[in-house]
């Protein structure tokens, strides 16, 4: 998913370049999950990100693999449906998946962007969908969690799902929390009334890395249709988010979500000041022998 207009970033943080050889964060993404067994990609893209994405990546990736773009757009709606007058950002995480229906018909996992997620996320997550079973009646998803502590940035505060799971490790709940921060030795966000909230240690959070069957695309298609004429008198600002969808499902016993705990650590570019780091971790990586300092070799 590379539709996001980079608001707190303050531009288009999808073509920030991180690598030695100007490779942008996205790309060590699709580098991990072509060797995890991965085998074509398709960029979630707006208006504003297609142009720039294509003349970066293009003629990296467009030779080594399947590539595909589609664009994220406000229209059409679904029949009925009218859009408000004063709507312009993007539908959301999960309006972005659903903008992939008519590009994708097998197992297909999502991420985003901006994120790091490191290799070992990907060999855990093209395991769990190399054995997934595509069933009617209740669709099997796999969610890779990642420790809340690793997901952080010391640059402000940060919007993670964070995962109630039960004890043979499917999840419960994924509640989507705004305003994340660490305070002194804990991990808490501020809540919708100001208050400071901890949040239990050893917690997992999601960071929008999803395997999906492809029977998923149906439920995104009538969820999305719900979410639209729900007569919300704050449509016109509200998201359709994936966490918040996959809990509906949850809830509807339609699915199940197994959780596949990760101790890689996040890094991302959430601020711009966290271009640095991210640069840093690369250069570590590269000296530690995971990515060539070249990645395409070009």
């Amino acid at each position: 998913m590379a539709a996001g207009l980079g608001r707190r970033f303050g531009g288009l943080k999808q073509i920030e370049p991180v690598g030695p050889s100007e490779e942008i964060l996205l790309e060590y993404s699709v580098f991990d999950a072509l060797l995890a067994g991965f085998e074509r990609v398709v960029f979630v893209v707006s208006g504003k990100t297609e142009e720039p994405l294509r003349e970066l990546i293009q003629a990296r990736i467009g030779g080594i693999c399947p590539v595909d773009y589609v664009q994220q757009q406000l229209l059409p709606l679904p029949p009925g449906v009218n859009m408000p007058a004063s709507r312009s950002k993007p539908w959301g995480t999960a309006h972005a998946v659903l903008s992939c229906a008519r590009h994708v018909r097998s197992r297909f996992a999502v991420i985003n962007a901006d994120d790091f997620y490191g290799r070992g996320s990907f060999l855990t997550l093209g395991t769990f969908m190399g054995n997934l079973e595509d069933r009617q009646a209740v669709l099997d998803i796999g969610m890779v969690g990642f420790p809340l502590e690793n997901t952080l940035t010391e640059h402000g505060s940060v919007a993670r799902g964070v995962c109630a799971l039960d004890q043979d490790g499917y999840l419960l709940e994924v509640r989507e929390r705004t305003k994340i921060e660490r305070h002194a030795d804990s991990v808490g966000y501020v809540d919708a009334l100001g208050r400071w909230t901890p949040i239990p240690p050893g917690s997992l959070a999601s960071l929008n890395m999803w395997g999906f069957p492809p029977l998923f695309f149906q439920h995104l298609e009538e969820g999305f249709r719900d979410f639209l004429v729900a007569g919300d008198p704050e449509l016109a600002e509200r998201e359709f988010f994936l966490p918040e969808f996959v809990n509906q499902l949850l809830l509807q016993s339609k699915a199940r979500v197994r959780v596949l705990p990760t101790q890689e650590t996040w890094f991302g570019v959430t601020y711009r000041d966290d271009l640095p780091r991210a640069r840093q971790r690369i250069g570590d990586l590269i000296k530690a022998g995971v990515y060539p300092r070249s990645l395409w070799g070009v």
